[in-house]
């Protein structure tokens, strides 16, 4: 019996004229967003698989972008960070009219200034709604904006720094890695701002930041000062572990949905796993609690984990998407359309929240229920051709 032949896109997405930097999924599976390196944001409905709007978000290339409530934040290598009003879009009543309604351009809510010389994207932790203030609706950790070796931590929508230099203390190196930074990690490549429950007070929470760096080191830094809210030049983040397992930079980094553990990728063949809860309790063995697979293929620049986390998608420097088990790391299938380059990778939802139409009445554009389950499946990848690709995966069960 001959070979199936190899899966293929289910949709795809030509609304880009340059490389796709950025995918995100809402979290109720009805919109892809992607960003591309001239700074325009696509968002495309799930439904009709048209684009509900489109527009220039930034002067340069998109580093991240991500739906937070009715807001839209997007990241730039232009040193901006925009936060936008939020697009849905708009029912159309069965015998309506078929032309297609023009294309939003988001309005602008604020902006802050940021540091990307180092292609790291934001990381954004909504806060929980007893935890929020007018001025603090969720946290947000960027680079440094001084030094790229460093992170600071800010507050949404009020846009307070309230942590800076996250890192800086415990640097003793006395060496400069050229651009001025003395430190022996290099600039962060990517990182992961959450927070975990407090062990000796109920209903209260402390930081954690996982960073990704650009001598392949993964370190967890916590925030453990009781008496400030506030902190400068890095005091009171204490390093909780830091393990080396990549010989070249980390250029991508995914945390499970329930936070127990992370997986980075990097120029070299290897994928790095993190049980983040075993390696905070052994503290200075870590390496114990971190894994490393061997793959046969070098050069990745992207991974994602689904919901449940038990499946990875790993993009390669070759266009290809290489599935894996997170456990065992069993190799799962292979996804190839782009021909150079998949640059970012999300996974639809497999409990999307609910979402509430602009429009009551029938819609054309109505889903059935088998159709919302199947979206649960999808797989979406942006490349270097421009592309954005819609995957359906099949339930890959116990694995």
């Amino acid at each position: 019996m001959p070979p199936p032949p190899p899966p293929t896109p289910r949709h795809l997405i030509r609304s880009h004229a340059a490389q796709v930097n950025v995918v995100h999924i809402s979290d109720d599976n009805e919109r892809i967003y992607s960003g591309d390196a001239t700074g325009t944001v696509v968002i495309t409905s799930t439904r009709s698989l048209r684009a509900i709007a489109t527009w220039g978000a930034h002067a340069d290339g998109l580093l991240g972008v991500q739906e937070w409530g009715q807001r839209i934040i997007t990241h730039g290598r232009d040193n901006k960070l925009h936060v936008w009003e939020g697009v849905r879009e708009p029912g159309r009543a069965v015998g309506g009219s078929a032309a297609l309604p023009g294309l939003r351009t988001p309005g602008l809510c604020y902006s802050l200034d940021v540091n990307a010389l180092n292609y790291c994207r934001f990381s954004l932790l909504p806060l929980p709604e007893d935890a929020r203030a007018d001025e603090r609706e969720a946290l947000l950790a960027v680079p440094n904006l001084v030094e790229s070796a460093y992170a600071d931590v800010w507050t949404l929508p009020g846009k307070q720094r309230l942590h800076a230099a996250i890192g800086k203390l415990g640097q003793h190196s006395s060496e400069a890695d050229g651009r001025g930074v003395r430190n022996a990690l290099g600039i962060i490549m990517s990182m992961h701002l959450f927070s975990v429950p407090h062990p000796h007070a109920a209903g209260r929470a402390r930081l954690r930041l996982l960073c990704g760096y650009e001598n392949g080191t993964v370190t967890m830094r916590g925030y453990t000062r009781e008496d400030k809210e506030v902190s400068i030049e890095g005091i009171g983040w204490e390093s909780l572990w830091s393990v080396r397992l990549h010989v070249e930079s980390v250029m991508a980094l995914s945390v499970s949905a329930d936070g127990s553990f992370a997986l980075s990728v990097s120029a070299d063949h290897l994928v790095g796993r993190y049980d983040i809860a075993d390696a905070e309790a052994a503290a200075s063995e870590a390496n114990g609690a971190c894994k490393v697979f061997k793959t046969k293929h070098p050069g990745n620049g992207s991974i994602a984990i689904n919901d449940s986390g038990r499946v990875c998608a790993v993009g390669g420097w070759d266009g290809k998407i290489r599935l894996y088990s997170t456990k065992g790391f069993k190799p799962l299938g292979k996804l190839a359309y782009h021909k150079k380059n998949c640059q970012s990778l999300a996974f639809a939802h497999y409990n999307p929240k609910s979402s509430v139409p602009e429009t009551s009445g029938e819609d054309e554009d109505e889903v059935t229920e088998r159709e919302k389950a199947e979206r649960t499946n999808w797989l979406v990848s942006g490349g270097l051709d421009s592309r954005v690709a819609i995957w359906y995966l099949m339930t890959f069960g116990k694995v």
